[in-house]
């Protein structure tokens, strides 16, 4: 059943103000493909400079119900041996009733530990801007239920109103040889969004991420007689309640990926299955998935959309021991 735009905005009424509620923040399908919003210890971490660019529209036949757009850039910098990126985000919800826009600045430490070993932690600290939009909002108290013409004006306290707040988070990934690593923490100061005068549960939980993977190289198949790799991986995230495990893998042959994900929130019932193709060149790499939803909102969500964008700039090796961060093109 499609939600038309006043149940969508009851839906948004019960979210907002029911006490088990709290905030949380947009999730990405292609997490290698916009590492700096999965771990700011990726800053810098790309043999060259790169421009991420993010899309992903979530339940779309719902007109327009999640959208979120990320845009990024990192590169090494030598004199400081480490990393520097800046990341852009913005998130709309329920038809832009409800929209968060964020931009970042991040730091990263690099630490070679051998021929095929490293790590980087990195710091990353930024503004948010949350808005509520309420010019389209409509109260039963607005109806007239004679005729059904809309009068009157909003209840007190559901004006449109911004707010502005600082944002923290810490990382660290690594490598030794095929297997690789890492760990993240955001909201380290637990920002008050709230845009409501005493709400008491206004600050954003803390989310921890946790991957890892690995690569298994040169398998040969016989009939294709073609040599690929996979690299199965495993992500974890957790904000407050909300905890979620990605089992996936990908296939990689030559400049194509193909990948499948499976997504489970710790419930008897499995959330989503992801499947993803991308194109990987020397200085580009496309992605697109599809997140087909297998819980129990399946009848009214119909999937979710992703489309990943990257740019490489530059020539040759900027950053030694870098290029082996052997992540999923995609």
């Amino acid at each position: 059943m499609k939600l038309n735009f006043p149940q969508r905005v009851v839906l948004f009424l019960f979210l907002a103000l029911t006490e088990a509620c709290f905030g949380q923040d947009p999730l990405f399908s292609q997490f290698f493909a916009n590492p700096l919003n999965l771990n700011p210890g990726f800053a810098g971490t790309a043999e060259l400079p790169r421009v991420a660019l993010n899309y992903r529209d979530q339940w779309p036949q719902q007109s327009g119900t999640y959208s979120t757009y990320s845009m990024s850039f990192d590169g090494f910098v030598r004199k400081m041996n480490g990393g520097l990126a800046l990341h852009f985000l913005h998130d709309r919800e329920l038809d832009n009733i409800l929209s968060t826009t964020s931009l970042s600045v991040a730091y990263s430490y690099h630490v070679k530990a051998g021929d095929f070993s490293f790590f980087s932690a990195g710091l990353q600290a930024g503004m948010v801007y949350r808005q509520l939009n309420t010019e389209n909002l409509i109260f039963p108290g607005m109806i007239n239920q004679l005729n059904g013409d809309i009068t009157g004006t909003l209840p007190s306290g559901f004006e449109s109103k911004g707010k502005f707040f600082p944002d923290f988070a810490v990382g660290v990934v690594g490598q030794t040889g095929d297997y690789f690593w890492g760990m993240g923490v955001h909201h380290l100061n637990r920002p008050d969004e709230s845009l409501f005068e005493g709400d008491q549960k206004g600050n954003r939980p803390l989310k921890y991420t946790l991957h890892f993977g690995g690569r298994i190289h040169d398998l040969h198949h016989g009939l294709l007689s073609r040599r690929f790799t996979l690299s199965p991986n495993l992500l974890y995230q957790q904000q407050g309640s909300f905890k979620q495990v990605n089992l996936g893998i990908y296939m990689i042959e030559k400049s194509v990926t193909f990948g499948a994900w499976y997504r489970n929130n710790l419930s008897v019932r499995p959330d989503a299955l992801i499947a993803l193709i991308g194109l990987s060149k020397s200085k580009f790499q496309f992605g697109y998935s599809f997140d087909l939803t297998l819980s129990k909102l399946s009848g009214m969500s119909y999937g979710s959309h992703e489309i990943s964008l990257t740019f490489f700039l530059g020539t040759g090796n900027a950053g030694g021991f870098r290029e082996r961060l052997q992540i999923p093109p995609i």
